[in-house]
């Protein structure tokens, strides 16, 4: 880290020292959160000016002074941003709402916040977009939109924490916090460090939008809902009206590609779409596909319907043979928000050209809209129409839902074959992962809408087929939500062994959110259920070590690990067998037999090549620290050019750095846990970060850094209420009170002297 960021940090302590008050304490008087105080206080993360002046005012400090520290702090510590740009396409024939656009755009510069309001098919998107892509070039890291499906026809609205988990995935966090607070304080601190604009789609309400919000830094975020949200404090509203005459006939007619000299006819067309774009485009478009109709036979058909949208609507249908008709309604039952010609193809039980061709009639039509070139979906509106139609004509819609579940799971099998896995090559491992983030929002719903419809096959095979891609974004509310329901549909289908296999999976899920006694009953459950294979057995067994060790149990996590050994011995399961005597080293060297850890590892380490080595080399590095520095630092810098994932080389750095503390090298030492953070920061992973966080306090401590120490304490005092570790909790407790005492933590036989 530079000198810039550290006396940065030395002056946000300093400030701590004059308040007199814990690190919560101090994060509470000053708004903000004491996981993030903390990350600021340890130099993991630079703060957002608003944050110091929010400091400096608890101890009514002029900030000013700090400022130049923070700009040059700023420049050296933070990371570059990647761009992102999500938005749909602007609309070519966009009219009017000049008054409007204008207001939004100042809005979002002076405040960076605006909720735009008002009727279905009022445009509220469509401005919303264009302003967007209209204020591109002063977000330089972006634009990120998300649907939240406040009045979604068929759909739940997104609740706020998979809507945090969603939009903290498109900045690269791939394991958000299992809780919803932590969540969005987490989407804060990452905004608050970039400049994108954030466009929330179709809002159920103020409750449905407020964590969603940023906090301090130069992000805005643009609002769409059909309710104005006047209790979002921070967030002007704007309504939007239907068209005003002159702004809804030239839409209308750059729609229809006619000139409007009727104006009678134009008046009662205008009159008919009620100033909505979305009807006006729709009435356009009949026109221009009718060249021997006038605007004035237009205007007779739309007045014989019943009401404004079943006239627009219906007549937009008319133009349509049955076949295509038949899709449109099809795609009111379609499970997911958007959609590509394949699904529509297995939707309507239609050949790739056919189907193509009746998705092009339906996007001129105005039925359908393409936002991205070959994705498509259906404005809620039009959904809903679709959705009424089909109930009443479309028996089959149901065989209709079974065939794109059907063709999803066909797809995410094929495409997770794949991805990665030791001993499998058979694709093109970055489209599989590319088709599996397109897909994902769509493959959620198609779950959901499988449990619905009783489809247990369907129900049972999808999250298998989604392993690997949920292994890099595991311990979502998502992933064990689909395992528990798939495990019970196994049950129902009488498939034992997959029942087994799927609760295995779910334990590790559990574990992974760091819901440890709920990943503990999930393993004890397969147990009980017997285990016929005994590769699966030794797995089982291996994971329920894992959650033993991360409670702190090392006895009973040993005797996992070498059932474990057992099991992949008379298998002959060779990479099995080098991660249980791997981990069996692991516990061993935390239960303070040093000799007998340090040739587990070897013995890991004779069966074990390229990445999986990583383990037993760690292990081999720590037991021989006190001993043998040179053989021990060889083994960390081998694993740490093994790691591929950031997890794992965060894994690393942070064993080097105790390696180091016990060699006596403490400014080396810090340097890598700084590494590890840095590395674990965007990752969110709440498993890891109680992992390292005392072996860092540790090492603070042995620095002479006392307040970081203390900072780091209590943030895993803190983390270990929230994830349920009492043992954890237990040991950073005793630690934070032997610092503060000034007595080295393990003199009370409260610190191990390694740090797993």
């Amino acid at each position: 880290m530079s000198s810039a960021p550290e006396h940065l940090t030395a002056q946000l302590t300093q400030i701590k020292e004059l308040s007199g008050l814990s690190v919560r304490a101090l994060a509470r008087q000053a708004g903000l959160s004491s996981s993030s105080l903390s990350r600021y206080m340890t130099g993991r993360l630079v703060p957002p000016w608003e944050a110091v002046v929010a400091l400096c005012r608890v101890v009514a400090r002029d900030p000013r002074p700090l400022r130049t520290m923070w700009v040059e702090a700023s420049k050296a510590g933070a990371a570059p941003s990647p761009r992102r740009n999500d938005l749909p396409a602007d609309l070519a024939d966009f009219t009017g709402r000049e008054r409007e656009a204008a207001l939004v755009e100042e809005l979002l510069r002076t405040t960076g916040a605006v909720a735009i309001d008002g009727m279905a098919g009022v445009g509220k998107t469509s401005l919303s977009v264009h302003v967007a892509h209209r204020l591109a070039p002063s977000f330089p890291d972006g634009g990120l939109y998300l649907d939240l499906r406040g009045f979604t026809p068929g759909q739940e609205p997104l609740e706020p924490s998979a809507a945090l988990g969603r939009l903290l995935g498109a900045l690269g966090v791939a394991h958000p916090p299992a809780d919803t607070v932590e969540r969005a304080a987490l989407w804060r601190s990452e905004l608050s460090r970039r400049r994108a604009l954030v466009l929330l789609d179709n809002a159920v309400d103020a409750e449905h939008v407020r964590p969603l919000l940023p906090g301090a830094g130069k992000s805005a975020v643009l609002v769409t809902s059909r309710n104005r949200l006047v209790s979002l404090d921070g967030v002007p509203p704007v309504s939007l009206e239907a068209l005003p005459p002159a702004d809804a006939a030239s839409l209308f007619g750059r729609a229809a590609g006619v000139d409007l000299t009727e104006e009678e006819a134009v008046a009662q067309v205008l009159r008919q779409c009620g100033g909505l774009p979305l009807a006006l485009r729709m009435a356009g478009a009949r026109l221009r596909h009718r060249p021997g109709w006038t605007v004035a036979v237009l205007a007779e058909r739309l007045r014989d319907s019943a009401s404004r949208f079943d006239s627009v609507f219906g007549m937009s249908l008319q133009q349509l043979d049955a076949g295509q008709r038949r899709v449109f309604r099809l795609l009111g039952v379609l499970p997911g928000a958007d959609f590509d010609a394949a699904v529509a193809g297995a939707l309507a039980d239609m050949t790739p050209d056919r189907v193509n061709a009746v998705l092009e009639e339906l996007v001129d039509a105005h039925l359908v809209q393409e936002p991205s070139p070959g994705r498509y979906r259906l404005h809620d509106l039009i959904r809903r129409y679709a959705a009424d139609i089909a109930a009443d004509e479309e028996p089959q819609a149901n065989a209709a839902v079974h065939r794109v579940l059907s063709h999803y799971l066909a797809r995410a099998t094929g495409y997770d074959r794949a991805l990665p896995l030791p001993h499998r090559n058979e694709g093109d491992p970055a489209k599989a992962m590319a088709w599996f983030d397109t897909e994902y929002a769509n493959l959620i719903a198609c779950f959901d809408a499988a449990v619905r419809l009783g489809a247990d096959e369907v129900v049972a095979e999808l999250p298998p087929a989604m392993r690997v891609w949920f292994f890099r974004h595991r311990g979502t509310d998502d992933q064990i939500r689909l395992l528990d329901a798939a495990a019970a549909a196994a049950e129902r289908l009488g498939r034992d062994q997959q029942r087994v296999s799927l609760l295995v999976d779910l334990g590790f899920a559990r574990a992974a959110a760091g819901r440890l006694t709920e990943a503990l009953a999930a393993y004890e459950l397969a147990e009980q259920s017997g285990v016929a294979d005994d590769e699966l057995a030794g797995a089982l067994a291996l994971r329920t070590g894992f959650v033993r060790r991360d409670l702190g149990d090392f006895e009973a996590a040993q005797a996992k690990f070498r059932l474990a050994r057992l099991l992949f011995e008379k298998t002959g399961h060779r990479s099995g067998l080098s991660q249980a005597l791997a981990f069996d080293g692991w516990v061993t060297l935390h239960l303070g037999r040093h000799g007998e850890a340090a040739e587990l590892a070897r013995a890991s380490l004779a069966l074990a090549d390229g990445p999986a080595r990583m383990t037993g080399l760690v292990t081999l590095g720590v037991a021989l620290a006190p001993d043998d520095p040179a053989e021990s630092l060889r083994a960390l810098h081998e694993a740490l050019e093994l790691a591929e994932a950031q997890h794992n080389k965060a894994w690393c750095h942070n064993y080097l750095g105790v390696a180091l503390r016990v060699m006596g090298s403490l400014d080396e030492a810090l340097e890598h846990h700084r590494q590890a953070f840095e590395l674990l920061e965007p990752l969110a992973e709440a498993q890891l970060e109680i992992d390292f966080l005392p072996a860092y306090a540790e090492t603070c401590r042995a620095a002479g850094r006392h307040d970081e120490a203390l900072a780091l304490h209590e943030r895993t005092i803190e983390l270990a209420r929230k994830l349920g570790r009492p043992h954890n909790e237990k040991l950073a407790r005793a630690a934070y009170q032997a610092t503060a005492g000034g007595v080295p933590a393990r003199e009370h036989g409260t610190e191990p002297r390694f740090r797993s």
